[in-house]
């Protein structure tokens, strides 16, 4: 099932990050808990995993862009 990932909520004041470094690209797959990409926030360089395993399909927040919480980063199949 395809399934797209947002930018994750890490702390109450947090607004917006930066997608530092990709850890996959599209067509590799990953397992629950590995790392898929690293972001940061003004107060924090932090690692994202994987919520379950799957396949990366697609990436929609590029190394370098700084999105709001809630947008969607990748796409995944589960």
């Amino acid at each position: 099932m395809k399934v797209s990932l947002k930018l994750p909520l890490f702390g109450m004041n947090m607004e917006e990050a930066t997608v530092v470094k990709w850890h996959r690209q599209p067509g590799e797959s990953f397992r629950k808990g590995e790392p898929l990409y690293e972001i940061e926030t003004e107060k924090v360089t932090q690692e994202v995993e994987a919520p379950c395993d799957g396949t990366l399909l697609e990436i929609a927040a590029a190394e370098g862009s700084t999105i709001p919480v809630g947008a969607a980063v990748c796409s995944i199949e589960t």
